[in-house]
């Protein structure tokens, strides 16, 4: 199923400024809220579906991305297996956006008394890698098995830290919500600001006991093979992401992305505009007099192309279809073949005569119209 549009899930335009899809963002969050709507499935797919949205819409970079390649440039084309979707749990939501209310909605306190911890919750740094890729693979999608070093929850204590995944207690600072409430009396009256607990750095808990595997920091580096699933019609520089694949975070938490630059080997024949291949063809100067057919390099062979007698140098034939998909499935680009004609650079005595004797027919002389017509072209190219 595809994805609906970021902008539309949000009901902002694309024009939107950072303030607007901010307060829409918490409109839609406050509508479809868990605790406003319990066991509404329904509605705690909006509520992620708009989180989701906001998580990409909310980043510059992530917004450029989008609107430059859709939901393939930030994670979520469809159909491409590793790149599909957020993934967004209900835990990493709160962890990350549960501060846009405010104290007003206590932080995504819930309705009707209904609460969540605020505790913070660790994220893992993100991993950046490049894939070179030919047309060929451009074309048509494919998959590549990359080996990356990353950091990954320690099995010994589960991603804690702490001895047998349970040597820790509750923060006695904080009480374990990883938060400190300070009230201030001033001129306007009684003020309250919370920040995160200075003892536990907003945890919530104090490891007793370090882990021995991994010295409490809850992760080890080791060596994964991970399988990119790379769609039709990327380009270079283009930043596919994977959600979830980065490191893990210490103590626990949410575990960064794995960003995916894509670098375009250089085809040996053919030249790239877009979703458009440009090819040269260099007739000989008898096949451009008389007509013929002739081959020119595709993606994935060859393909035939009528040459018509009077072929003139600069002449473009399109061949549809033969081009690079979008890749955001809008079409397929076309396969432009540029026509040039080869003048021989020397020629023997016997050629000169032929080439003499010809060049006294009218045939061999450009005409008015053909003249206006190379005029034309040329004053178009410096308007």
């Amino acid at each position: 199923m595809s994805k609906r549009d970021y902008y539309e899930v949000l009901e902002v335009s694309k024009t939107a400024t950072a303030e607007e899809i901010k307060k829409a963002y918490r409109k839609k969050a406050i509508q479809f809220h868990p605790d406003k709507n319990p066991g509404d499935k329904v509605a705690e797919e909006k509520f992620k579906e708009a989180a989701e949205a906001y998580e990409v819409l909310s980043d510059p970079d992530k917004r450029g991305r989008y609107d430059q390649f859709g939901h393939a440039g930030v994670g979520g084309a469809s159909g491409a297996g590793g790149f599909g979707g957020a993934g967004m749990s209900m835990e990493d939501i709160f962890s990350h956006f549960g501060d846009i209310f405010g104290g007003g909605f206590g932080g995504f306190s819930g309705f009707g008394g209904g609460s969540r911890s605020r505790r913070h919750v660790n994220r893992g740094s993100d991993l950046r890698v490049k894939v070179k890729l030919t047309l060929k693979e451009i074309a048509t999608g494919v998959e590549k098995k990359i080996k990356v070093k990353k950091y990954v929850a320690c099995k010994s204590c589960n991603g804690t830290g702490a001895e047998n995944g349970t040597s820790y207690t509750t923060c006695s600072t904080c009480n374990g919500s990883g938060v400190v409430t300070r009230v201030q009396q001033t001129i306007l009256g009684a003020m309250q600001s919370t920040t995160t607990c200075p003892t536990c750095g907003g945890e919530g808990r104090i490891i007793t006991s370090k882990c021995k595997e991994c010295n409490g920091e809850g992760v080890r580096l080791e060596e994964e093979v991970i399988t990119l699933n790379i769609p039709a019609g990327v380009a270079d520089g283009m930043q596919l992401s994977m959600s979830g694949k980065g490191n893990a975070a210490r103590h626990g938490g949410v575990n960064g992305d794995l960003l995916i630059l894509i670098e375009e080997e250089e085809h040996p024949e053919l030249l790239r505009d877009e979703n458009d291949l440009i090819y040269n063809l260099l007739l000989d100067f008898s096949t451009a007099a008389l007509g013929g057919s002739v081959e020119v390099p595709t993606i994935d062979g060859k393909a035939k192309v009528k040459i018509e007698p009077g072929t003139q140098p600069g002449k473009v034939l399109r061949l549809r279809g033969k081009g690079l998909p979008s890749v955001n499935r809008y079409g397929v680009g076309d396969l432009l073949v540029n026509v040039s004609v080869y003048i021989p650079e020397s020629l023997n005595a016997e050629e000169k005569k032929m080439i003499e004797k010809l060049s006294g027919s009218e045939n061999f002389k450009p005409t008015k119209s053909v003249k206006d017509k190379i005029f034309s072209k040329l004053k178009h190219m410096f308007d």
